[in-house]
């Protein structure tokens, strides 16, 4: 049994063809944010350049379906920044220090398809926005240790892959249930920064409830999907042969992602953005026990989530520490009662199965996740110059 629990929504932190074209006005203000307007059709965009530096979205969706708002890199392949799951009604504000050059903006009613797109421009700096952070010591450190972080958990993500691939292709399928939640959690602690790869994020962590019409269904969850089987309706288990084909694709699609990893640096608004993006993932998939729709180990995502976004959060502390530091004592306590409350529910070396949680159990992991929730949405513009 799973439990729905309302979680709220974190603000910021890949068959359709979009109904509409965007529609933009010319030159972004320096002075405040963009705004964007989405409906279940449209996507009005305030402007369609910016100079480069600190950029800031409002995004209000006037619609009736929750929408999103992505900033893409031209070719629509990289994400560049995101703020999901925004309600009928609701706003939400993506931060993102962005370089010169070209770009795309999006908007996806329905969290679906490729979304609304329109062309943007980022112009030259301002000599405003160029200016060095009178903190660039720290700026710089946080942003050489996160992308250290994130190099390490790739390796060790594609190492533990390929022997829980081995396992499953062997046919030990005690080992590979095993082994499974173990080989996603360097994954979900680097989440938001896979997710990025617009290409392969799909390929190699979509849920079955969420694949689009004539989309073929590969990745974690399809092999989840075959090593537990109980729930499925007339499941057919794939062939030996057909698992040897899944297996090598994960394989060969984390491999990748650890590869395109290297070639990445962060900036300090993707850190703090990756920080709410991730605990954004627990909220919307996690603690309502929806993203291991076959296994129930959604804690061990849930943990390692939270993991990532403390790890994030840590790496700009000391620049929060000297800008905001009533707001860096309140998110150390939040993430320290959340990590409390997940290791009540430890079982060896990893969690309990999320079938085991009471709705009580539920409920409490859901007020600290959006006790947490609101304080970090702050997190990003803090720690900008």
């Amino acid at each position: 049994m799973r439990f729905v629990v309302p979680v709220a929504v974190l603000v910021a932190l890949p068959a359709l063809r979009a109904c509409t074209q965007n529609v933009t006005t010319d030159n972004a203000s320096a002075d405040g944010p963009i705004a964007v307007t989405s409906t279940d059709s449209g996507c009005e965009v305030a402007a369609d350049s910016a100079p480069a530096g600190p950029l800031t979205f409002q995004v209000t969706n006037s619609g009736s379906k929750v929408t999103e708002f992505y900033l893409y890199s031209a070719d629509g392949e990289q994400i560049v920044g995101e703020v999901e799951n925004i309600g009928p009604g609701l706003q939400g504000k993506l931060i993102v220090t962005v370089e010169q050059g070209s770009y795309l903006t999006a908007c996806r009613p329905g969290m679906s398809g490729q979304g609304l797109r329109a062309d943007f421009t980022v112009t030259k700096a301002t000599d405003a926005a160029a200016a060095p952070s009178r903190d660039q010591a720290l700026v710089r450190r946080a942003q050489d240790d996160y992308r250290a972080w994130v190099q390490r958990q790739a390796d060790v993500l594609v190492a533990r892959t390929a022997r829980f691939v081995a396992a499953y292709r062997s046919g030990d399928d005690a080992r590979a249930r095993a082994l499974y939640p173990v080989a996603r959690t360097p994954w979900e602690r680097i989440e938001t920064v896979a997710e990025s790869f617009g290409d392969l994020d799909p390929q190699t962590d979509a849920r079955e409830a969420d694949l689009a019409e004539g989309q073929s269904w590969t990745g974690w969850h399809r092999i989840e999907k075959d090593l537990w089987p109980a729930r499925a309706h007339r499941y057919t288990p794939l062939t030996p042969a057909q698992r040897k084909v899944y297996g090598a694709d994960l394989l060969a699609h984390v491999t990748e992602v650890r590869d395109r990893i290297g070639g990445l640096t962060f900036t300090t608004d993707q850190i703090a953005n990756g920080s709410s993006g991730l605990m954004e993932e627990v909220a919307t998939s996690k603690v309502t026990g929806e993203e291991e729709y076959w296994s129930h180990t959604d804690l061990w995502d849930f943990a390692a989530n939270v993991e990532g976004a403390r790890v994030a959060f840590d790496d700009v502390r000391p620049i929060l520490e000297r800008r905001d530091p009533g707001l860096a004592t309140t998110l150390a306590a939040r993430f320290d009662e959340l990590e409390r409350l997940l290791a009540r529910h430890h079982d060896g070396g990893g969690y309990v199965v999320y079938t085991e949680l009471t709705r009580t159990h539920v409920k409490r992991l859901a007020d600290a996740v959006n006790a947490l929730a609101e304080p970090l949405s702050h997190l990003t513009a803090a720690v900008l110059p």
